[in-house]
């Protein structure tokens, strides 16, 4: 257990409490502190596919399963879809556009 002098008294704190103009100068220099010579993808988009297509080109053809089989590429993105729509929940009563969710609802 921690000693009760040890909590937060839950302001703001470091970087959030600073103003506003304070903060602005503190997140440019980040953006500074790179050299532009490094910043090359942004300005030349035809060097940037060329190190994707090399990234691609490191990883062995036998471990390439989606670009080999198209079938189990869309059956990956069909699963994805359905977790991703299921973590929504059950629609409400009556949602449906047509009605056919409540068919023997009154309108």
């Amino acid at each position: 257990m921690f000693p009760m002098s040890q909590t937060r008294s839950g302001g703001k704190q470091g970087f959030a409490s600073m103003d506003a103009d304070k903060q602005r100068s503190i997140a440019s220099k980040g953006g500074q502190s790179v050299p532009a010579a490094k910043r090359s993808f942004a300005q030349d988009p035809s060097l940037a596919a060329e190190a994707g297509r090399k990234g691609g080109q490191a990883v062995q053809a036998a471990d390439r399963s989606f670009s080999r089989d198209r079938s189990l590429a869309a059956k990956a993105g069909r699963k994805g879809g359905q977790a991703t729509h299921s973590k929504a929940g059950p629609r409400a009563e009556g949602d449906a556009a047509d009605g056919a969710a409540n068919p023997g609802a009154e309108a």
